[in-house]
């Protein structure tokens, strides 16, 4: 996942806290920060609405408090890891004796309450770091796979990282990327042998990005009727799921 500064854009963060006045107190001092710029992108009471929205909504930074009424947030930072794109762990809580547990969870800071701005700032810009080095060890770790694309009369080299879906259309396939389309002469189902673990085959004719889809929405289409589609980040389009594929495509979204 690309870091939300890379993107040139707000970190966007998760405030999980049991307590009202603690959330606003703490919504406060977020918008008071100015290096980095954050953005209050949801608030949770418990760990379980937390993963709830965390199972809908990427983002950038979760703040967690560790002590909350059943399931607490140490709880919470081990299900992060079950995610797909696990936000940075920053914890704020009234209670110290913690922190040993919270840094073998890969927290990237742990606050005390009463939180300082100077001091939250400087956790905040740690998790800016860290979702810098995660996104360009994501990004090495893609960029020895391209795709050589020849196309009117000219030769391009497509990373694979930034390809959103593959899609065949005739006797040709489809590449798209967040930029624009291309035209792969070759077989959608050798492109899935190769890279099934960057994607995965939602119909006969679509493969998708695994690290790209963003919701799973109901759907009607004039040639299959009522069904399901993907939405995907970086395009506007919907595509289409086959109801073979369909289970498989929400257990990647329930991940």
């Amino acid at each position: 996942m690309t870091s939300a500064s890379m993107l040139n854009s707000p970190l966007r963060v998760l405030v999980v806290d049991d307590e009202h006045l603690a959330r606003v107190r703490l919504k406060t001092l977020l918008a008071d920060c100015k290096l980095p710029a954050v953005e209050v992108a949801g608030e949770a009471s418990n760990a379980v609405q937390a993963m709830e929205l965390l199972q809908r909504t990427r983002f950038d930074v979760a703040l967690v408090d560790v002590h909350m009424p059943g399931a607490d947030g140490l709880a919470l930072g081990r299900s992060l890891q079950s995610l797909a794109h696990p936000p940075a762990l920053i914890f704020v809580t009234a209670h110290s004796e913690h922190a040993v547990q919270a840094f073998e969870l890969e927290a990237v800071d742990y606050l005390t309450k009463p939180v300082r701005l100077e001091r939250l700032q400087s956790a905040l810009q740690k998790a800016e770091r860290f979702l810098q080095a995660r996104a360009g060890t994501q990004q090495a770790a893609e960029s020895d796979d391209v795709l050589v694309i020849q196309e009117r009369g000219r030769t391009e080299r497509v990373p694979l990282h930034q390809v959103i879906y593959f899609k065949a259309e005739l006797k040709y396939i489809t590449v798209r990327t967040a930029a624009r389309s291309y035209i792969l002469d070759g077989s959608l189902n050798e492109l899935e042998e190769k890279y099934h673990d960057r994607y995965m085959r939602i119909h006969r004719n679509a493969l998708i990005a695994r690290r790209a889809v963003r919701a799973l929405e109901k759907h009607y289409d004039a040639d299959e009727g009522d069904g399901w589609a993907v939405r995907l980040d970086g395009v506007g389009e919907l595509l289409l799921v086959s109801r073979r594929q369909l289970t498989s495509v929400k257990e990647l979204i329930s991940k």
